[in-house]
């Protein structure tokens, strides 16, 4: 069994260092992903549940043990009710990380062609973005080069037209049908308006209203970038990776769309929400 050294009654072998390993590594991961929200408060507590259990079945507390073994039993299931955004969270990571998710890598492979570029003339989006907000009107902009986002602009209306600003000011005008909601954009087309986003649960700062929320939301949930118009303040905002860039110049926001859609990494440029992550980001960057 490859022991490598005991520890009381404990043997412990190379495979035991590998299995605490790997579940650690998911742990922090799981945590990594329900950081911020709600739901890291009674994941702490199912695992400090969890934990106790293990304490007491090492002792042969029978009472005990028979009390929580009968909690843990329906433990998957509570842990599915529980955390079933976070699950879907977690999938949606998984599936667009894939290679399975890339029709054009499978292009590839199959028939040797080389990946044309997503990247378009995003001079419409910005100019749309100025009159947008000059006249605090408020938008909200997805911006895809993997996928056409067939879930979410499925519950709009489907457009399919070529991007152009007088077309996204006429969708966003205070008086237009299609207003409510966000216009999904893939390779230079407008795909769909008036799409239903998903709004983050986590805590995000006050001055944030349901438009950045839905926004954030949206970038925890794809690998798009996000555009927003404040309809308070007239801000120009990019969201991405559940991490947000407030008060952009438009120059910015050309930079960043283009940098994007070319490929290039602009992870790294995005703000944490909270004080909190902005701390816990420091300390990552400082341990490197």
């Amino acid at each position: 069994m490859n022991l490598l050294f005991k520890i009381g009654f404990l043997d412990i072998s190379l495979v035991n260092l590998i299995d605490i390993t790997l579940v650690s590594i998911l742990i922090y991961q799981v945590y990594k992903l329900m950081r911020g929200s709600v739901a890291i408060k009674i994941f702490l507590g199912f695992l400090s549940i969890y934990l106790i259990y293990l304490v007491v079945s090492a002792a042969q507390m029978e009472l005990l043990t028979i009390i929580l073994g009968q909690f843990m039993g329906v433990g998957v299931l509570a842990a599915i009710i529980l955390f079933q955004q976070e699950i879907r969270k977690f999938l949606l990571i998984v599936g667009k990380s894939s290679i399975f998710s890339n029709e054009n890598l499978w292009q590839e492979l199959l028939f040797w062609r080389k990946r044309e570029s997503q990247a378009f003339n995003v001079t419409p989006i910005i100019e749309a973005s100025k009159t947008l907000s000059g006249s605090s009107t408020g938008a909200l902009i997805v911006l895809s080069k993997n996928s056409e986002m067939k879930f979410y602009a499925e519950s709009g209306d489907l457009i399919d037209a070529v991007v152009s600003k007088r077309l996204l000011v006429s969708i966003f005008n205070k008086y237009s049908p299609l207003h409510d909601g966000g216009v999904i954009i893939f390779n230079g087309r407008v795909k769909a308006a008036r799409c239903i986003l998903p709004v983050t649960e986590r805590e995000v700062p006050a001055q944030f209203g349901l438009r950045h929320r839905a926004a954030i939301g949206m970038s925890e949930a794809t690998d798009s970038l996000i555009l927003i118009v404040s309809e308070e303040t007239g801000q120009v905002s990019l969201a991405k990776n559940g991490k947000i860039l407030h008060n952009l110049s438009f120059q910015e926001v050309r930079e960043m769309i283009n940098n994007y859609l070319t490929g290039e990494e602009i992870d790294d440029k995005f703000e944490p929400l909270t004080k909190s992550e902005k701390m816990a980001e420091l300390k990552r960057i400082s341990e490197l």
